[in-house]
């Protein structure tokens, strides 16, 4: 179980290779969502504008398939490191609620196939 590799697109800006593994580290605490399934991940920084020097000029987007549906996020701030916090936790809250629809499902499922089975419908 491990998080996939992520394919880099870097606009208008160039990063380090400590931003990388600083973003490797953060994306990868969502591998538990992730699981065997197939999964592409794809980030893309960007810096806007390149003639101001302050203010929300720092983009970061991920968009994240995991067995063919896509959990997508973006942010702008005034660094790459806090756009990247706000973009994984807006993942984690969206794959979190998937999780949950799931679960609810199955158990709901299962709740009917008991029900069944004990008045014989």
């Amino acid at each position: 179980m491990s998080f996939p590799m992520i394919n880099f697109k870097i606009t208008n800006t160039e990063i380090s290779d400590q931003l990388r593994d600083i973003t490797e580290n953060k994306l990868n605490t969502l591998e538990k969502f992730v699981g065997e399934a197939p999964a592409v991940c794809d980030l893309e920084f960007e810096k806007i504008t390149n003639h101001h020097q302050s203010g929300n000029i720092h983009r970061a987007e991920v968009n994240l398939e995991i067995n063919g549906k896509l959990y997508r996020a973006e942010a702008t701030a005034d660094s790459f490191e806090k756009a990247i916090d706000e973009v994984r936790t807006d993942l984690y809250n969206e794959l979190h609620s998937q999780l949950g629809k799931r679960e609810t499902l199955m158990k709901r499922g299962a709740r009917r196939v008991k029900e069944m089975m004990r008045f014989g419908r």
